[in-house]
């Protein structure tokens, strides 16, 4: 199997130090740029929202083995297979999550909605693009919008 290197080209910082499955949408964070990548937000700020790529390390109850699970392990919800599921316990512990971008300022990107813990690496930001992003016939299960009920 081959290993990927990649760069953190900053960090969040909001305060929150614990997961939780519910009130992330108010969240507010600061993303501080490392300097090295801070010339990179330039433009940045004229988009209202941004995706932003994180590495999810600091979940010491990650478990990697188990490929087939129930979402948040629910008894209500079905057996999915970790790729059919947004959850934290997957291979590599990659979160994406589409954000308000509130402000840039020198080097610090404020957001609202990510649902990442205070210091959590961030991999890669980039803005959202509805053309790119948004697809209007998407099809959900209906589960998912019972797992999600408070979740932003």
């Amino acid at each position: 199997m081959t290993s990927v290197t990649l760069q953190i080209i900053g960090t969040v910082r909001n305060g929150r130090h614990s997961a939780g499955d519910q009130g992330w949408g108010e969240v507010v964070s600061t993303i501080e740029i490392a300097p090295a990548f801070a010339a990179g937000l330039a433009g940045l700020d004229s988009f209202s929202h941004a995706m932003v790529l994180f590495y999810m390390h600091l979940d010491p109850d990650r478990e990697t083995s188990t490929l087939v699970r129930r979402p948040r392990g629910r008894a209500d919800m079905p057996l999915l297979g970790v790729f059919a599921q947004r959850g934290r316990m997957r291979p590599n512990p990659v979160g994406i999550t589409a954000v308000e971008v509130l402000g840039i300022e020198l080097g610090r990107v404020t957001v609202r909605g990510l649902d990442a813990l205070d210091g959590t690496p961030v991999l890669d930001l980039k803005p959202y693009v509805p053309v790119f992003d948004r697809r209007t016939a998407a099809r959900v299960p209906e589960w998912i919008e019972h797992l999600m009920q408070g979740y932003f």
